[in-house]
């Protein structure tokens, strides 16, 4: 099959003058490279695309393919991850992930959490502040936890972004909301162990992959999983096992069902006080950076190779294809 692969590249945007934070979500040649070879030895063809601009001008000149394996992250707004999958679903290409409902909702994480907690999913309670007035009145006790609404690779997420006061709040939220210039999230504080979950799979189909416990090597940001951790190598994964793991996994599971998302991607889980599993975000266009990103990491882990990773994404995008 002839496979078209839609994807950012971070040194494009760095040259545009984005920052290095600003670019971090977007891939490097490495990713592209191993992904072009994983696809091909599935005994497909690729044809490289690119980013939204090449997608539309590709299919202006009249391109088309029967699947596109995208994994761009688009440039603006809360719905950027949707806009690369919007114009594919409006021309009837069938593509890899979530659709691009599904990527809005999960990339509010606000939106997220009301979703999987409408289906009894356990999640931090939260509000969402669009300016410091509205914490006026705030009833959630504190510690409290604080992150843009919609941004990945944990950006906006700090060492400090564990909240033990107004005052230090106030000052949180005024600087989140100056730098990433969107709402921030302010939810209760979850003291227990962290973990992200691998799936695979559509509906009642899905399955995990392998629960992952996130830890911090020295020198790291030692109270959230923070942009600095997870860029600068101080984050680190293990593979967990036992009832907990599983506790994450089922709970990781059913918000990944009643967000309707598909193929493949991870879940965000995060214990309470009591050790109790709860739901921190979804990522349904996870990376795929080898070695890097946490799916292939946790794929490895789980004795899954990228290639095996890559083909079972594409299995299970075809069938969802050839069942419409």
């Amino acid at each position: 099959m002839r496979i078209g692969l839609c994807y950012d590249l971070r040194d494009d945007y760095i040259a545009r003058g984005f920052t290095l934070e600003a670019a971090s979500e977007f891939d490097v040649p490495e990713t592209i490279a191993a992904l072009t070879e994983a696809i091909e030895a599935e005994g497909h063809v690729v044809e490289p695309i690119g980013a939204l601009p090449d997608l539309v001008g590709a299919l202006a000149a009249g391109r088309r393919w029967p699947l596109v394996f995208n994994i761009a992250e688009g440039v603006a707004g809360i719905a950027r991850e949707a806009q690369v999958p919007a114009l594919l679903e409006a021309y009837g290409i069938p593509f890899t992930f979530s659709s691009a409902d599904v990527l809005v909702v999960a990339m509010d994480k606000s939106l997220a959490k009301r979703v999987v907690r409408g289906a009894g999913v356990a999640s931090p309670d939260f509000v969402v502040v669009r300016e410091v007035a509205d914490l006026a009145g705030l009833a959630l006790p504190f510690p409290l936890f604080v992150k843009p609404l919609a941004e990945g690779t944990s950006k906006g997420v700090f060492e400090h972004s564990r909240i033990f006061d107004m005052r230090m709040l106030k000052d949180r939220v005024e600087a989140l909301l100056e730098a990433y210039r969107q709402p921030v999230l302010v939810e209760t504080y979850l003291p227990g162990r962290e973990f992200t979950v691998g799936i695979l799979g559509t509906g009642r189909a899905a399955r995990a992959i392998g629960v992952a416990e996130i830890g911090t090597r020295a020198g790291g940001d030692q109270a959230a999983y923070s942009h600095r951790n997870k860029m600068e190598g101080f984050d680190e994964l293990t593979l967990a096992k036992g009832a907990l793991a599983q506790a994450a996994a089922d709970t990781a599971l059913a918000a990944w069902r009643a967000l309707g998302a598909r193929d493949a991607g991870r879940v965000d889980i995060r214990c309470d006080r009591h050790g109790r599993p709860a739901f921190i975000e979804a990522n349904p266009l996870a990376g795929l950076r080898p070695d890097w990103s946490e799916l292939p990491i946790l794929s490895k882990l789980s004795g899954m190779t990228y290639q095996r990773l890559i083909g079972a994404i594409l299995e299970e995008a075809v069938a969802r294809m050839r069942a419409t």
